[in-house]
């Protein structure tokens, strides 16, 4: 599970994807009080943070819009509650940056 820092725009077809699918997960997880993976490191970074959470996911939408990709899968923003901006990062972003350079993806290849 992995939601990234970055810019949802430096971000590959492939990335931009899978990171929108685990926020959709993450959002299931802490909204529904879901045990499954409820103690994953990077669920626990979102916990009291459903605002920012949303945020992103925004963002995402935002630059499917931009690539012309179909979104149909909004959140409830009543439910986005808690602090708006996260703070917390498992790696930081200088690292993040790195390990998607370092991938066979066009992440950051612009």
């Amino acid at each position: 599970m992995r939601i990234w820092d970055l810019n949802p725009k430096s971000l590959c077809r492939l990335h931009l994807l899978g990171e929108h699918r685990e926020l959709h997960a993450i959002w299931s997880i802490l909204t529904k009080h879901k045990k499954g993976y409820s103690k994953h490191p990077e669920t626990l970074r979102w916990q009291g943070k459903l605002k920012a959470l949303y945020s992103r996911h925004t963002h995402q939408v935002r630059e499917f819009n931009r690539r012309g990709y179909r979104h149909q899968s909004p959140l409830r923003k009543k439910l986005a509650r808690g602090r708006a901006r996260q703070n917390y990062y498992l790696t930081s972003l200088k690292n993040q940056r790195r390990l998607l350079k370092n991938k066979p993806c066009p992440c950051f290849q612009k």
